[in-house]
């Protein structure tokens, strides 16, 4: 997986997680997400499905700093969850995380991503923004602490024929 030469030169490094990565995974899953986080084994169940599922961490210095995850199943991709710890933020590794699961999506021959992000999360819209997502739909109250999630979309079929564009982000 390629990565900005600016976050190469930070130590990041990016791969596709694996079963050894969940318990760190998990508890980066609830200090982030403390309401609505995953439990263990649904990340286990996840990875087990590598037909329709494709996970990816970023590293530094060997520590899980960042994780995402897409499930696609033709011709909608959708990102599971994404995540970067606080302490990384703003550091392009979103950044690369989503390009990587944007690339998988049109690997894997996805027309669409959609998403739901937190309405209260205004730095994450903004990061899909960037990519050319937009907002097509609201969940009211589908957080457990009744905050809204707002749906988003990113067409692909349009640069289906370019497996490097990002939509149009600065990655």
């Amino acid at each position: 997986m390629k990565l900005s030469p600016k976050l190469e030169l930070a130590g990041v490094s990016l791969r596709d997680m694996t079963e050894a990565d969940v318990p760190a995974v998990e508890a980066l899953e609830r200090r982030l997400f403390p309401v609505d986080a995953w439990p263990l084994q649904m990340f286990f169940d996840e990875l087990s499905q590598p037909e329709t599922r494709r996970y990816v961490v970023a590293e530094v210095e060997g520590q899980i700093v960042a994780y995402a995850g897409l499930m696609c199943i033709e011709p909608i991709a959708d990102v599971q969850t994404i995540a970067v710890v606080p302490e990384y933020e703003g550091k392009g590794i979103g950044s690369a995380i989503l390009t990587e699961l944007i690339e998988e999506a049109r690997r894997r021959r996805a027309a669409d991503v959609l998403l739901e992000v937190r309405a209260d999360n205004p730095r994450a819209q903004q990061l899909y923004l960037r990519f050319g997502f937009e907002q097509i739909h609201v969940r009211l109250r589908y957080y457990r602490d009744g905050a809204d999630a707002l749906i988003m979309r990113l067409p692909l079929s349009s640069s289906l024929n370019n497996p490097h564009s990002t939509g149009g982000a600065n990655a």
